[in-house]
């Protein structure tokens, strides 16, 4: 299909009247999109006064990540996989990934093999991203040589984190790569990457929640919000 099909469903801000239109595919939050009132949620007290935002509501992630589950269920056929999952912003979203692969598994006439592995990556400072991605943690990239490969990561912005990554497990010989992002941002720097499966595009904004942290905040946050100046500013190291 050359062009995308627009309104597969919308879902209605109730205060602003404005809404968040899903694409075939992919699902695409609008630079002008202004969120949710965070009054129509409940989150962690002690984040109240550092959002700006409800960005994306937790039902909504988790009905989507069921979804990106059975499409890479159906791309994968019956390979077996190694799920690499890059801590600690993937985690959340690689355990329910992981979960729904397992549902699938279970209710389907085959059964795929699936091994669960970790890399930890370190790309920010506060909310400036590093010139130098450093991989500080991780089993043996050894053990991916002629394997069926799921990167599975929280976000990706410009695309120079998950380049490098990727270069350093090609030099393992591993029988096929695909990267499943919970997040594309929208950057003004784009380095010419998309991940292959992903959940949605959103502005490029610095967001928290749902494992995605600022400085080891908000992961406990299950909606994924916009962080205010005022958050920025109590968490900043």
């Amino acid at each position: 299909m050359c062009t995308r099909m627009l309104i597969l469903y919308q879902l209605h801000n109730v205060k602003h009247h404005e809404v968040f239109l899903t694409v075939l595919f992919d699902i695409q939050i609008s630079d002008n999109w202004p969120g949710y009132s965070l009054d129509l949620f409940t989150y962690p007290q002690h984040y109240y006064g550092d959002l700006e935002y409800v960005l994306i509501p937790h039902g909504i992630i988790v009905d989507r990540t069921e979804r990106l589950a059975k499409d890479i269920m159906q791309d994968i056929g019956d390979n077996d996989i190694v799920v690499l999952c890059v801590l600690k912003g993937g985690y959340k979203f690689c355990a329910d990934l992981v979960e729904h692969f397992k549902n699938l598994s279970r209710n389907s006439e085959r059964f795929i093999s699936m091994k669960v592995d970790f890399v930890r990556l370190k790309s920010y400072h506060n909310d400036q991203s590093m010139q130098d991605m450093q991989i500080i943690g991780g089993d043996d990239l050894s053990k991916l040589t002629g394997k069926n490969v799921l990167i599975v990561e929280d976000i990706v912005g410009t695309g120079r984190t998950m380049k490098v990554l990727l270069n350093n497990i090609e030099k393992y010989k591993p029988k096929m790569i695909k990267v499943a992002s919970l997040l594309v941002k929208r950057t003004s720097r784009p380095d010419g990457y998309r991940p292959d499966y992903y959940g949605f595009e959103i502005p490029d904004l610095f967001v928290v929640g749902y494992a995605l942290d600022y400085n080891e905040h908000f992961r406990d946050l299950n909606h994924i919000c916009v962080i205010n100046d005022h958050g920025k500013t109590k968490y900043r190291v």
